[in-house]
């Protein structure tokens, strides 16, 4: 795929769509709290324990089903704890890569 379709998919209507509501489904909360419980439930940046959230290191982006996988699909190696405010700082300063699969 060249790159300019690779970022349609990122940025266009491709994207993740409604990918806030989907943190509410049963199956994104049990797999937050293993990764919580294996983070000591602090930020690894700061050790913070305030206002904690699971960061999906990479994306995957299915080019068959041309959707990203759900946030709880993740294989737990790619997500990790943050605070709000490293979260929000580590998406400023660093764009998340996309992992391409069939």
């Amino acid at each position: 795929m060249k790159n300019s379709k690779k970022q349609n998919y990122q940025f266009g209507k491709f994207n993740h769509g409604s990918y806030g509501a989907k943190l509410f489904d049963e199956r994104w909360k049990k797999l937050r709290k293993s990764v919580l419980k294996r983070d000591f439930n602090k930020c690894v940046v700061c050790s913070s324990v305030e206002n904690l959230q699971v960061h999906h290191k990479q994306y995957h982006f299915s080019e068959l089903k041309r959707t990203f996988k759900e946030p709880w699909e993740y294989d737990i190696k790619y997500l990790v704890t943050v605070c709000k405010k490293c979260h929000q700082k580590g998406h400023s300063k660093y764009k998340i890569p996309t992992k391409y699969i069939k």
